[in-house]
């Protein structure tokens, strides 16, 4: 019924401007693209000579469907090159600017402004205005060079793989962070990663508060056929992931992936329960979690920094996984934290699906920011 209101007003408008109010013929109905905001009709007087990659169609012949492409996919390293960062930076340099304090000025407010950190940036900016000054640049593309290698070097102390210790099993880890920041997700690209290594993996829903937490960690698990221990809604997040361990060292699996409930870094008592279940494991294995994993936003900006520092007061952080670096991921607050906090990034994740995740690599991550 609303299909016939809508198009009558075309009808009419069309028998106005064409002055041919009925025809035997009519054409068929089309339905407006769903990209076409304004609802508008897609007949369109024909140009009169076809465009490239347009196909000429004689005079009273039916139009051809237009096919659309379907958009190519694109890898973790496209998206990454497509960050905020990628391009302010790449934007700055494209116009081939002069060699000068205002160039370094502006790369200044670029670097700010992927909160690299005001530290990070004032070392690097300095470095490189010392060096201007001593006329080691012959061009600004040498500039860029140079800040490329700055940054290779201010992520390379502690930039170091997650390596999985055999003689631990298993080997547990526990993923912590912030609403929102897409533990749950990461947990199980990871566990789909360590699957296609060969190791046996089971989970464990200790996000007992979220609404649906525990769901979604097993659809995550049925995905990647990889068990799921869980208890219900509200139980005592450290008892799941006890028992999850307790289940794990009995069927001698490899690894161990703890969730556990998102939670702000100014709240004192969620903190509190990160450290309870460091004891509870340690009832079990005293080195327990061999690795904590703390997920971060790379649109978060410098809160970021502040959300590690608290995490690794509470619960020991011993490495990031930095997700959404993206189109709307900035990126450089990796930077800031590796700089202000020694803590390095494990992964980067840059979308929804389980290959949009690879392990962080420095010289890649630099790369294609800038």
């Amino acid at each position: 019924m609303f299909k016939f209101w809508k198009k009558k007003p075309a009808e009419e408008i069309r028998e106005q401007e064409t002055g041919n109010p009925g025809t035997s013929e009519q054409a068929p109905n089309v339905e407006p693209s769903p990209a076409d905001d304004d609802g508008a009709s897609h007949a369109q007087a024909a140009p009169e000579r076809p465009e490239a990659g347009e196909i000429a169609v004689a005079a009273g012949a039916p139009a051809p469907a237009v096919i659309s492409a379907a958009p190519q996919k694109r890898g973790w390293r496209e998206r990454l090159a497509g960050s905020i960062f990628n391009r302010d930076i790449g934007s700055l340099f494209a116009r081939k600017p002069r060699l000068d304090d205002a160039l370094l000025d502006e790369l200044e407010t670029a670097l700010l402004g992927a909160d690299v950190g005001v530290a990070a940036t004032t070392a690097l900016v300095e470095d490189l205005r010392k060096r201007m000054n001593k006329r080691e640049f012959a061009d600004a593309d040498a500039l860029l060079a140079a800040l490329r290698a700055d940054l290779v070097a201010m992520l390379q102390p502690v930039a170091q793989p997650l390596r999985i210790d055999a003689s631990k099993k298993p080997f547990v880890i526990l993923m912590v962070g912030v609403n929102g920041v897409g533990k749950t997700t990461t947990i199980g690209k990871l566990a789909r990663r360590f699957q296609t290594q060969g190791h046996d993996v089971v989970l464990a829903a200790g996000d007992t508060f979220r609404a649906a937490a525990v769901e979604q960690l097993k659809t995550w698990g049925e995905r990647n056929g990889v068990p799921v221990v869980a208890q219900g809604s509200g139980a005592d997040s450290a008892s799941v992931i006890f028992d999850a361990l307790q289940s794990a060292r009995s069927k001698q699996n490899d690894i161990l992936i703890a969730d556990t409930a998102g939670r702000l870094h100014t709240q004192s008592g969620l903190m509190d329960e990160l450290a309870k279940i460091r004891r509870v494991l340690g009832k079990l294995d005293a080195e327990a979690p061999h690795e904590v994993l703390l997920v971060i936003d790379g649109t978060t900006g410098q809160n970021a920094v502040n959300q590690t520092r608290q995490f690794r007061a509470a619960i020991g952080v011993t490495g990031l996984v930095v997700t959404k670096l993206d189109g709307s991921g900035k990126g450089g607050v990796a930077v800031a934290i590796q700089n202000e906090l020694d803590i390095s990034p494990r992964f980067m994740g840059t979308g929804e699906r389980p290959e949009d995740f690879a392990p962080f690599d420095r010289k890649i991550f630099v790369d294609q920011i800038l």
